[in-house]
């Protein structure tokens, strides 16, 4: 049952613990050590233990046959609506790709920033209860539109064999070679490299907790796109909105595991139990009801607010990875929404349409962290590097003010790199 809260009881169903304990945190430790230490021989000891996989350096990556296998075994109308996927989802990412900057002031000075793409990127694919081959696309394309010239797909193998939806998946975006390792040991192979796996500059991806941890532990060894818990919708909704539209998009969401959380904020009870009803009627239909059950009645809940403007500023505190508004003003309340992953607007805008089609990536912040972190964009792939350059003139103006500063900082050597050009 998805529980019904007024305002003032709602603050534990708001509230988002730590997703993390120190058991979790030693144990990922002690992965991350053992692959960064023994390469090879760590990974596929974890791959035969977690994976009940047996690899060698030969068998690690997927093979051309491989990947002719998968073609054959997905569906050609799937195969049809993946490519169209992947069309959109690239010509997003690219319509917004940053452009350098440099300019002159016209008095000798010259300022700026260049961007160059990182060399490499590694993409890591869930591959648990539900391979998430969605996830290829949202991961490959966007380093793609940034220029990476070597993309890798790191993604569990159950049994020696990738999901063969992830495999063409995979092969229509572009990535290079795609590796049967997953968990905290394929983030430690990424970010450290071994003879098998290269090391990457850049890992992005979403995964379970022991991931999340990984990137964690590895940051700063590499760069990472965010650290994400598990999945979450906030529904922002008025009287007026279809009730069995809203409990579609809360069971959308509650689906993904049992520690995922779809959280309803509205201005009319009436409303609220329209929905409480509509999500038991659809739950019964579900293929994965018991994952969503669990998920509704101990992480969901619907909250009756005195208006909208107020769910707006709750919704901001909370900070949701997906975020519908689903109101006759949604353009208005828009404007007032500061922290987000993804914004849906309107009825039509079901939050699966950004999960599979429309463009905008569905690799996003989770647990509050839209406060600091953002959607996996290109960006994320690419680096600013500042570009300076005076003529004489420029330098005999501010070299004055360059020394006196090096100066009081205490700092000669840095004054004199000035002075010896002045005095000359």
């Amino acid at each position: 049952m998805m529980k019904i809260y007024n305002k003032d009881a709602c603050a534990g169903l708001l509230a988002r613990g730590g997703f993390e304990d120190e058991k979790l945190v030693a144990a990922v430790k002690e992965i991350v050590s053992d692959v960064k230490a023994r390469g090879d021989e760590a990974l596929f000891a974890y791959a035969r233990k977690f994976d009940d996989t047996d690899l060698t350096e030969e068998t690690v990556a997927v093979s051309p046959a491989e990947i002719e296998e998968a073609y054959c075994a997905v569906d050609k109308e799937l195969l049809s609506s993946l490519r169209l996927a992947v069309k959109n989802i690239l010509a997003y990412h690219s319509r917004n790709v940053m452009q350098s900057d440099v300019r002159s002031d016209g008095a000798g000075r010259t300022t700026g920033y260049v961007v160059r793409a990182v060399e490499s990127a590694g993409i890591y694919v869930p591959g648990g209860t539900a391979p998430l081959f969605s996830s290829v696309c949202m991961g490959i394309l966007p380093a793609k539109a940034a220029g990476v010239e070597h993309i890798y797909v790191a993604t569990p193998a159950k049994g020696g064999k990738v999901s063969p939806a992830t495999v063409v998946a995979a092969a229509e975006c572009g990535a290079e070679k795609i590796f049967k390792v997953g968990g905290a040991q394929a983030i430690a192979a990424l970010a450290y490299g071994t003879r098998s796996i290269p090391k990457v500059n850049v890992i992005a991806g979403p995964g379970n907790i022991f991931v999340t941890l990984a990137k964690k532990e590895v940051y700063g060894q590499v760069g990472i796109d965010m650290l994400a818990g598990p999945s979450e919708i906030l529904i922002l909704c008025d009287k007026k909105a279809d009730p069995a539209y809203v409990a579609a998009d809360a069971l959308s969401q509650a689906e993904h595991d049992r520690l995922a959380r779809s959280i309803v904020l509205t201005d009319s009870f009436e409303q609220a139990e329209k929905i409480q009803a509509e999500v038991e009627k659809q739950l019964a239909a579900l293929s994965r009801r018991e994952i969503a059950a669990h998920s509704i009645e101990h992480s969901g809940g619907i909250v009756v607010l005195d208006s909208l403007d107020e769910g707006v500023a709750l919704a901001n505190e909370v900070a949701p990875e997906h975020m519908e508004i689903y109101a006759e003003n949604a353009e208005e309340l828009l404007k007032k929404v500061k922290n987000a992953g993804a914004v849906f607007l309107g009825g039509y805008t079901p939050e699966p349409v950004g999960d599979y089609f429309a463009g905008p990536d569905h690799i996003l912040p989770t647990g509050g962290s839209a406060k600091f972190f953002q959607v996996l964009n290109q960006d994320i792939f690419l680096r600013k590097m500042s570009v300076i350059r005076y003529e004489k003139r420029a330098l005999e103006t501010d070299g004055a003010h360059i020394i006196r500063l090096a100066e009081n900082e205490g700092l000669t050597a840095h004054a004199n790199a000035v002075k010896i050009r002045l005095q000359k």
